[in-house]
């Protein structure tokens, strides 16, 4: 399907993650239209945006809320025009990470002991052991994260995540080396594994150059890396994905997967983890861009 399209590129959005999304879309345009696409960039800032003319298929490089929970993909599919990723249904799923983690626990795929909080009074759940982590049911991007080491962090962690959503997930802090997992196509990608230089992969980690090394492929042995990828698959079929999505995944020492969250529209900078992981595969940006546009076509 390489003849010449008319594309727009969504963007930048009215999340919290917005300058990310700014950033991704903008190395996606550019990508396009090395490959000769006329290429529309729409920031849709109100839900009144229109789409302009003749547009063939929406790459949607937005992140966070709107982009990523299914909203922006309900007023599409409404158009009846073609975009790339995820349906509505499977971003709210994914969107919303004690929706994930039932659907994970459905379909038997491994994912830390986890309590849903949504009251500031809430005790410590019994069932559960110290660490803790604590997030916010429907953020993005380690939006609101905290960590609760001791029993006297619990009741401002919980107070400060539930600035965030009115629901928070509280789970087991999983000790291991963190993975992430991209999906092409129904295909599994390299693992990637992420280590920070220091503390956690936070927002700040995240999005500061250099504070983070990546390893692609991450330095598993073949049963590992297979029980990883066969875990990171059975997330994203638990949530109904489709073309793409990229898996975090904890390994404990042991070696066992543990399935963290689904990421329907991960980060498309040239730096990002689903970008390096299809390059470990052979596939080049902008041949990366390309092909998340085709699995959209197939729709049209």
């Amino acid at each position: 399907m390489s003849h010449k399209l008319n594309i727009t590129v969504m963007l930048g959005g009215p999340s919290a993650e917005r300058e990310v999304s700014l950033r991704t879309g903008a190395a996606v345009a550019a990508a396009l239209r090395s490959l000769g696409h006329t290429v529309h960039e729409l920031d849709p800032q109100s839900p009144e945006w229109i789409l302009p003319a003749k547009t063939d298929a929406v790459f949607l490089a937005l992140h966070g809320t709107y982009g990523e929970d299914g909203t922006v993909q309900k007023q599409l599919d409404a158009l009846g025009v073609p975009y790339t990723g995820c349906d509505a249904e499977a971003s709210r799923i994914a969107f919303d990470k004690v929706l994930t983690k039932q659907s994970c626990l459905e379909a038997c795929v491994p994912t830390a002991k986890f309590a849903v909080i949504n009251a500031a009074s809430a005790a410590l759940p019994t069932g559960l052991q110290l660490p803790l982590v604590v997030k916010p049911a429907r953020q993005g991007s380690s939006v609101g994260l905290q960590f609760v080491e001791r029993a006297e962090e619990w009741v401002a962690a919980i107070a400060e995540s539930l600035k965030f959503d009115t629901e928070v997930l509280v789970e087991e802090k999983i000790v291991g080396r963190e993975t992430t997992v991209g999906i092409l196509g129904g295909k599994v990608l390299p693992v990637v594994e992420v280590r920070p230089k220091a503390g956690t992969y936070d927002y700040a980690n995240k999005y500061t150059a250099g504070a983070t090394e990546y390893f692609c492929p991450a330095d598993f042995d073949a049963a590992t890396t297979k029980r990883i990828q066969e875990a990171a698959l059975g997330a994203f079929k638990a949530i109904g994905g489709r073309d793409y999505s990229r898996v975090d995944v904890m390994v404990r020492a042991d070696g066992s997967p543990v399935v963290l969250e689904v990421n329907t529209l991960p980060g498309m900078t040239e730096t990002s983890l689903l970008p390096k992981a299809a390059a470990a595969a052979g596939m080049n940006y902008a041949e990366l861009c390309q092909h998340m546009i085709d699995l959209a076509l197939v729709r049209k």
